[in-house]
């Protein structure tokens, strides 16, 4: 016969397991949550100055209204004709963006960065789209807009829909992501990148800012490093 005494005992385990699971996984998220809290300073700054962090740059007038603002900044040893040559031919469908190709492709981008300056690359203007992905790819969504482009030292990137708005009504839109090169001395430049934004509920909120936020400085961060090595090595080639 069997001691029914302990089969009580035996079925505690798998009645408590998912209780488990629920408890570990809520500790790993706050551990997320505070881990984020605690670098967000650092990421949403990431290389820049105060003085710069004060600036207002064209972006502002077209958010005005903003809740999340990332600046980052970072000196390439290069002066900015032999930097712009490389920001001007981001997309997938000319230089990539000088990132982690590897994650990018993990959802199907198809990127390939690109390792020297192609003079037919060497073109924008306002109106124009910088792929993200494929054009086949997320039915053709995947892609940003050239909202203002000043050779050589501003280049601002909307979504579609923004730039229809700016089209159609003007500014306020809802984000941008600039392209910013300035001299730095002689021989020398300052890169400034900027994602400016708001979001309304508190699903996109939340998703921003434990999600967007931090990835983006990861892939950012990337294609500034990435800029900056092919700029400072093709200039002291010349």
């Amino acid at each position: 016969m069997t001691d029914q005494r302990d089969s009580p005992r035996r079925s505690q385990p798998s009645l408590k397991r998912p209780g488990r699971w629920l408890i570990s996984l809520a500790g790993v998220l706050l551990l997320l949550a505070i881990l984020n809290a605690a670098l967000r300073p650092w990421y949403m700054r990431w290389g820049a100055t105060d003085a710069e962090l004060r600036r207002t740059y064209p972006d502002n007038q077209l958010v005005p209204n903003v809740l999340t603002v990332a600046t980052r900044a970072i000196t390439i040893q290069a002066p900015p004709q032999a930097v712009w040559p490389w920001i001007v031919q981001i997309g997938e469908d000319r230089g990539g963006f000088y990132s982690y190709t590897w994650l990018e492709n993990l959802f199907l981008a198809d990127m390939h960065n690109a390792d020297r300056i192609n003079p037919q690359w060497q073109t924008r203007q306002r109106g124009d789209t910088v792929w993200l992905t494929r054009k086949d790819r997320y039915h053709g969504n995947a892609r940003t807009v050239v909202a203002e482009y000043e050779p050589g030292h501003v280049m601002i990137l909307v979504s579609p829909p923004n730039y229809e708005k700016l089209a159609q009504s003007g500014p306020p839109i809802d984000a941008t992501w600039s392209v910013m090169l300035e001299p730095e001395g002689e021989n020398a430049s300052r890169l400034i990148m900027r994602w400016r934004g708001q979001s309304t509920g508190w699903v996109r909120q939340a998703s921003g800012y434990f999600l967007f936020d931090p990835c983006h400085f990861i892939m950012e961060r990337r294609m500034m490093l990435g800029i900056k090595e092919r700029a400072e090595k093709s200039s002291n080639r010349r």
